[in-house]
């Protein structure tokens, strides 16, 4: 319903890198007592694989080999090489320290997943195999307090996905159509019995900024990949056989990239600006410090009414979840220009003003990246007036007759937008 009603796209526009940073720095900070349970398992595999990662992704991530190194010159007159290193920095790394494990018998997995069972090859679940989910207020408090908490850490990985990607921020119909699938998901995956909902992943983002293959032809892959594993318990039940050490050394990788990209967005408003560095700090150890309170609070919360205590312990005891409602409320309650919150001079954005350095064809296909499935474009005039938040609108006539114009001529009228960003920074997003 957040999706359908297009609020969370609404408000993402008034979402300022001052509240998507400190979102992401403690939705990275807040998964390091996991990653290091998950390492404690055995701290070699996970060294060793965060050790091939990082080689892979970084050292030899420019390395490139040719694709057919078996056809023929005459053949093609160009030859395209391919990044090999860096598309399989988490996939060799993880299948190599896989199999280690395997040869040397320090397959660290849990006792409940390592118990035999008896998994069939095909199983087509249905709605009627399980119990209906139980609906009382209890359950519905902590349903609504993880679709707020999952709403925020989802459009966190949206503006993620397309700043490690060199992708403008997302329009607000993609984020209301991305929330409003991911409830769809969440909607099907409990009438089917799974005590799992469906949201975006950090550690996903974190792995497509290492391979930076952000094509759409690779989610459609991933997605048919899944449904393949969720129609077959037997393939899905080998994935359980990774050990969580593997796991770790992922986690702390991908992490360590999110954390980096939450402090890179800082240099987009003015940090020097005491305004701002309170804004920054408050948030982030508020967002740290009142999850771990409530763990070690000797008496719990109560209201005196049940589901009310759920709904606001669950809220509480979220990091993302604290640290975007801060820095929403205090960005746009406390007093300050928008070039000092680092939305530039009338841009709506907080990734407009890195979108005018943009060359026209940049812009143009980041437009493409967000418009709806080709075969789905043409329903949109049948959509419902209720609904077109999920559709892109259309553009500017003023835009298409004249088009966008150059940095060059507007950038002397704006007091200060020329100096918002560093000169390396321009360069890099200049054509080359």
């Amino acid at each position: 319903m957040l999706g359908l009603l297009g609020a969370p796209g609404h408000l993402f526009l008034h979402c300022g890198p001052l509240v998507l940073a400190p979102s992401l720095v403690v939705a990275g900070l807040s998964a390091h007592r996991e990653v290091a349970l998950f390492c404690s398992g055995h701290w070699g595999l996970a060294l060793l694989l965060i050790l091939l990662m990082v080689v892979c992704s970084q050292h030899l991530g420019s390395c490139q080999l040719p694709p057919c190194p078996w056809r023929p010159a005459s053949t093609s007159s160009t030859c395209t090489r391919i990044p090999a290193f860096r598309l399989l920095s988490v996939l060799v790394p993880v299948a190599c320290v896989w199999i280690i494990s395997a040869l040397l018998g320090l397959s660290v997995i849990p006792l409940e997943l390592s118990a035999p069972t008896e998994a069939p090859w095909f199983w087509l679940p249905h709605p009627t195999e399980w119990v209906w989910p139980l609906l009382t207020p209890r359950a519905l408090a902590a349903g609504i307090s993880m679709a707020l908490a999952t709403s925020i850490s989802s459009l966190g990985c949206y503006a993620l996905c397309g700043w490690l990607l060199h992708l403008p921020c997302p329009p607000p119909h993609a984020c209301s159509r991305g929330l409003s699938l991911e409830g769809l998901g969440s909607v099907l995956a409990g009438m089917l019995g799974s005590p799992l909902g469906t949201a975006s992943s950090f550690p996903n983002v974190g792995t497509v900024s290492l391979i930076q293959a952000g094509s759409q032809r690779v989610a459609h892959l991933v997605g048919l990949l899944c449904v393949a594993l969720g129609l077959s318990p037997r393939l899905a039940h080998l994935l359980t056989t990774i050990p969580l050490p593997v796991l770790g050394g992922v986690l702390g990788v991908t992490q360590a990239v999110v954390v980096s990209t939450g402090f890179s967005n800082f240099h987009l408003a003015d940090i020097d600006s005491g305004r701002n560095v309170f804004i920054v700090g408050f948030s982030i150890f508020m967002a740290l410090l009142l999850p771990r309170w409530l763990r070690e609070a000797p008496v719990l919360l109560s209201t005196g009414w049940s589901p009310l205590d759920v709904l606001l312990h669950s809220l509480l005891a979220e990091h993302i979840f604290l640290a975007g409602l801060l820095g929403f409320l205090l960005e746009n309650t406390i007093p300050g220009t928008r070039l000092e919150r680092g939305l530039g001079q009338g841009l709506p954005s907080p990734f407009t003003a890195q979108e005018a350095w943009m060359p026209q064809n940049s812009r143009e296909k980041a437009a493409q990246e967000y418009e709806l499935p080709l075969p789905l474009q043409n329903l949109c005039p049948c959509i419902p007036q209720q609904a077109c938040c999920l559709c892109p609108l259309p553009e500017d006539p003023g835009n298409e007759e004249g088009g966008p114009a150059e940095p060059g001529e507007t950038a002397d009228l704006l007091p200060g937008f020329g100096e918002q960003y560093p000169r390396s920074s321009r360069e890099e997003l200049r054509p080359h």
